[in-house]
């Protein structure tokens, strides 16, 4: 029975210690860039875009809700 144990745990030892192995055998290494990103060089343009659609929605939502009137009347 002691057996067992003793093999049951140098199984899950190799279980868990598999990722650690696989991940040391295939490490990567980063590629240097070769030009700046064109993502972030229109980021203050589209900022003030969302904020002016934003403004304009919140004015015709405010403007369009003018409803005093009771319904009952």
């Amino acid at each position: 029975m002691t057996f067992r144990k003793i093999a049951a745990a140098g199984a899950a030892l190799a279980v868990a210690a598999s990722p650690a192995v696989y991940a040391g055998a295939n490490a990567r290494t980063a590629a240097p860039a070769q030009g700046e990103s064109e993502l972030a060089g229109g980021g203050a343009l589209y900022a003030v875009l969302a904020i002016a659609v934003v403004a304009a929605f919140t004015a015709i939502t405010i403007a369009a809700e003018d409803d005093d009137e009771p319904v009952s009347a």
